[in-house]
């Protein structure tokens, strides 16, 4: 096999393995740099972290749902709860502290933002979830961009909220736990990349 046969190859490889990974997780491959960028992006401010709250098994909410009760909510689990202090853990680790959090009023989201241990979280009914809700999406995701809006600027923003609500913001399908880094601009939001949990 001549040089040139298996350049070619390996190339093809890789090309399938960044095609195969969008198809299945919706975001393009990240590398290392590009998620040392992220991080070095995300110290430097200016940026926003959308981030899907850690893991909570099943979909949706139980039928007897009510805001102020998380015992009749979905909640995370242990290895969710392990996970939203892991991602904290991610941005001592980079040196990312210099940031304003806010959270949904779901449980699982309010119980990823405190675990991150990043400071003080601030409910904020805009980053509420409209799964199910369709007639409230519009309204959401105006209060989230009134938001972002508001308070971006010198600090970074960590968004702590629900994947209907990044969906609709970016077009990015993020997992649990998963974060979405955007950036304010006069266009509206570039979404610069994600950071796996």
């Amino acid at each position: 096999m001549t040089k040139m046969s298996i350049q070619s190859r390996t190339l093809r490889g890789s090309l399938f393995l960044a095609v195969l990974t969008f198809v299945l997780t919706g975001s393009p491959a990240l590398s290392a740099a590009t998620g040392e960028a992220l991080w070095n992006a995300l110290r430097s401010g200016g940026h926003v972290v959308l981030m899907r709250h850690a893991i909570a098994p099943g979909t949706g909410d139980p039928a007897d749902f009510e805001l102020g009760d998380c015992s009749t909510q979905r909640n995370l689990s242990e290895r969710g709860r392990e996970q939203a202090r892991n991602i904290g853990e991610r941005f001592r680790s980079n040196e990312v502290s210099d940031v304003a959090v806010y959270s949904s009023q779901w449980c699982r989201c309010l119980d990823t933002a405190r675990l991150l241990g990043l400071g003080e979280v601030t409910p904020y009914e805009g980053l509420n979830s409209f799964f199910g809700r369709r007639e409230q999406r519009d309204t959401r995701l105006a209060q989230m961009r009134e938001l972002i809006d508001r308070e971006a600027g010198g600090r970074t923003l960590v968004l702590v909220t629900h994947q209907v609500n990044i969906t609709g913001l970016t077009g990015v399908f993020p997992s649990s736990g998963e974060m979405v880094v955007v950036k304010p601009g006069e266009s509206g939001l570039e979404v610069v990349g994600t950071l796996p949990p």
